[in-house]
């Protein structure tokens, strides 16, 4: 309880207003046990000049002084001051001043005089409380109008990297923190349109080379689930801020360290932050339409192409983490993701479309990575909570894969490639055509790949039994015209295992 007076009172100032020195005294012996800052006098016409040249947050007020009393004291402040917070003190009930006097004069609240100072001191903690919340607030609405002040730095052209910075910059004092970054997505249009442009400051200030690896999975995934829900994640060590703009389109997230303070402190904490991160969207989106096309193409691609080759590291490293760790899934998602193109191919998809099916084969199982050992690689049969949690792994990945927009189309890929064509699978439930066509690619290889594997738990099967499963599994597990296109293709399996003994071993 201390801890907490002593951080609410942090900066705060009181006077305390009494013709007797006997009261000053004793608030005093109180006030300085609570931790508050204050000062004293028993003259009020000097209290109104020491208001007036000086700033204090709280005035402990008498009421019946000399030469003047205390609400005349208050009509003589309010002229000057309205956001002073009164307390007034009365040595007798009868003698307090009437209600409409009290409301009239913006005067918080009042108490009598008595020995002890129970009732005053939890006014006065009252009070320092609304005054840190009104205190919070302002700081917003300052940044916001910084923010909105901003607009015209949009008009003039300048970086975009600029305008990012200002943005972090603007909330660092908000939060009281040090550390933040943004990662935003290109909203261009055009070819661009899956490019994402990041700025960090304090410990986030670095290369685009040494930014992705202090991003963990479990970063990344809170990042995908933020964008993905559109509203703020709190995790332990700050708030990641997803950035909607007026078209309620997510173009990015801001996070910020050491928001703890200001979440604890007001219950609108978490409605401020949106509405600054709302403000920023709507910069970042005019920065975007006015600013980027008169950025140099060659500086930003450049930019673009390191950050994709980072990131792809980032999430390979992650990929590999099980690959690692298990021998007996080494290999699996780069066939897996073999499989996928060839499918891709047979079936006439375009380049993009085959692309998108590579990367969602490598990253399929990504989501697994936020699975503990103890669970993943469990040689006995899974019970059903650990089931469960192994279920998850599907979405933990989408949310991974979606902290960047580059991997906008593989997400839903990676996302539903456990569903079943009969909506008995995970971790939707959905079914038939509701299956994206390329989860339905990334399933059956996947099956195919893990019957051909030893496993902990089972042998690996021969290649006319996988096939047999993949036919039997029709129209319930898979799909259809997949499985048939799979099993046409392992006609030609010894040319296959030669490719890919060539490729990946």
């Amino acid at each position: 309880m201390r801890k907490k007076i002593s951080t609410l009172s942090k900066n705060i100032k009181i006077l305390i207003v009494d013709d007797e020195q006997g009261i000053i005294d004793s608030l005093s012996i109180m006030l300085e046990r609570s931790g508050y800052y204050y000062e004293g006098t028993t003259n009020p016409l000097k209290a109104i000049e020491k208001v007036r040249n000086e700033h204090f947050d709280l005035m402990i007020l008498d009421y019946l002084m000399v030469p003047i009393h205390g609400d005349e004291v208050v009509r003589c402040i309010r002229q000057f001051n309205t956001d002073l917070y009164i307390l007034l003190l009365t040595g007798h009930k009868d003698l307090a001043p009437p209600l409409d006097t009290v409301k009239a004069l913006d005067i918080q609240g009042y108490c009598e005089k008595s020995d002890r100072f129970d009732q005053l001191q939890l006014l006065v903690e009252s009070g320092i409380k609304s005054i840190n919340m009104m205190n919070t607030i302002k700081q917003f609405r300052d940044g916001l109008n910084k923010i909105l002040q901003a607009v015209p730095k949009i008009y003039q052209l300048q970086p975009l990297g600029n305008i990012l910075e200002d943005i972090l910059m603007e909330l660092m004092p908000l939060v009281n923190s040090e550390n933040a970054f943004i990662l935003v997505d290109n909203i261009s249009g055009g070819n661009d349109s899956k490019k994402s442009i990041f700025r960090g400051i304090g410990k986030y200030r670095a290369r685009i080379s040494d930014f992705m690896p202090m991003l963990s999975s479990k970063m990344l995934e809170d990042i995908g689930r933020a964008k993905i829900s559109k509203q703020p994640v709190k995790i332990h060590s700050g708030i990641i801020l997803p950035l909607v703009n007026e078209f309620s389109e997510c173009i990015g997230v801001l996070y910020v360290e050491s928001a703890e303070t200001l979440i604890s402190d007001i219950a609108e904490g978490y409605k401020l932050l949106e509405i600054y991160a709302a403000q920023a969207a709507s910069a970042i989106t005019n920065a975007f339409l006015h600013s980027l096309l008169n950025m140099q193409n060659e500086e930003l691609n450049r930019t673009y192409e390191q950050l994709r080759i980072r990131y792809m590291d980032t999430i390979e490293a992650l990929r590999q983490v099980v690959d690692t760790k298990d021998e007996y899934m080494r290999g699996h998602s780069d066939r897996v993701s073999y499989y996928c193109v060839k499918i891709g191919t047979l079936l006439g998809l375009s380049e993009a479309e085959i692309e998108t099916l590579r990367v969602a084969g490598l990253f399929h199982d990504v989501g697994k990575t936020g699975i503990t050992d103890d669970i993943l690689f469990k040689s006995d049969k899974l019970n059903t909570k650990e089931y469960e949690e192994i279920k998850k792994h599907p979405l933990k990945g989408a949310r991974i894969l979606s902290a960047i927009s580059m991997f906008k189309d593989v997400v839903p890929v990676v996302k539903c490639h456990h569903e079943r064509i009969d909506g008995k699978g995970y971790p939707d439930g959905i079914k038939g055509k509701d299956i994206p066509f390329m989860a339905r690619i990334v399933s059956v290889a996947d099956a195919f790949d893990a019957m051909m594997s030893d496993r902990r738990y089972r042998s690996k099967l021969d290649l006319k039994s996988a096939i047999r499963q993949l036919i039997d599994g029709i129209g319930t597990q898979f799909d259809a015209d997949v499985v048939k296109t799979f099993v046409k293709m392992l006609d030609d399996y010894s040319n296959i295992e030669k490719e890919l003994a060539a490729t990946f071993e």
